[in-house]
């Protein structure tokens, strides 16, 4: 089954279509530069941001500037618009949206307050029992994985097999998942690293002391120096995920803060484009009954994709 890592909780905050698209506009020009220039979903986190740029036209040359694609849900619509500093994936979307590909198929997973996936062609018409998750055109679509494009809420991406069987991150070739989320507060940053600075504490043989001392511990059954000890480890663990969460850029850290999100999947997956309208269906969707794990979080009732188009 095409995977994508596992789950983080909520938010509900919505946007007009203009704003989103002029918001867009902000990255347009930095995401393909190979630079470790932040991107600007939102130029503001004041809650009169829709209201100072709410003005703009909808038929502005703004608007006009990405290639954007109407998904027509049995929930309602959604409208996506595709970046153009990740061609590979983008002229991928919609030569398969042009050819009609996506119509009749499912959104066949979704894991609640994390992301909703579509794009298998097995999924059509599929019975109850099918397990669904590993069809495609037949080819995959090499990783275009930036640093500039990050898992914010309403972010588009590809679906792809893991790490283990694919080294390189191709992605595949049809199946993409668009992210809910939540909201991410320092502590919940701190908790998300502390296995990974865990990981780097270990592998420093700087270290090796604490191994040869809790194996000492250990046979001597010393519970006051193993709980020492833990103490000790648990402090440089802390001193390293706070480092982390220090070297994360500030507007990133504002924007999972506010907007929300799946940070835990940067640098993973290939984000190739962002929710321009349908956050009332995201909604929606991200709310639906599933069957659970073991039926690969396929929702209870059929979500299907009706039709999708090329709008520009």
């Amino acid at each position: 089954m095409l995977s994508i890592l596992n789950e983080r909780k909520s938010l509900i905050f919505k946007m007009r279509n203009s704003l989103f698209l002029i918001l867009l506009c902000l990255l347009a020009g930095s995401c393909g530069q190979g630079t470790k220039k932040e991107v600007n979903l939102m130029d503001s986190t004041d809650t009169d941001a829709s209201e100072k740029l709410s003005p703009i036209s909808p038929d502005t040359q703004a608007m006009k500037k990405f290639t954007r694609v109407e998904i027509i849900t049995d929930m309602g619509r959604l409208e996506v618009a595709l970046f153009d500093c990740t061609p590979k994936h983008r002229d991928n979307f919609i030569k398969l949206v042009k050819s009609g590909y996506y119509n009749g198929t499912l959104f066949h997973r979704i894991i609640a307050d994390f992301m909703v996936q579509g794009g298998d062609p097995d999924s059509k018409g599929a019975p109850r029992n099918k397990p669904l998750g590993s069809g495609g055109p037949g080819y995959k679509i090499p990783a275009e994985i930036t640093d500039t494009l990050y898992h914010y809420r309403g972010a588009l991406a590809a679906a792809r097999e893991d790490d283990g069987v694919n080294p390189s991150r191709a992605s595949s070739g049809s199946q993409f998942y668009i992210v809910q989320g939540s909201k991410w507060d320092k502590a919940k940053w701190v908790d998300v690293l502390k296995q990974s600075a865990f990981e780097l504490f270990q592998s420093n043989p700087e270290n090796l002391s604490y191994q040869m001392r809790f194996e000492s511990y250990q046979r001597k059954k010393d519970e006051a120096g193993m709980a020492q000890l833990r103490g000790e480890v648990e402090t440089e663990v802390g001193k390293i995920s706070d480092s982390m969460y220090n070297a994360i850029p500030g507007r990133v850290k504002q924007m999972y803060g506010t907007w929300g999100g799946s940070p835990f999947l940067d640098k993973n997956y290939t984000v190739f484009g962002f929710l321009v309208s349908g956050y009332d269906v995201l909604e929606k969707l991200n709310k639906v009954e599933t069957l659970g794990d073991k039926a690969g979080n396929r929702p209870v009732a059929d979500v299907k994709i009706i039709s999708a188009r090329v709008m520009n």
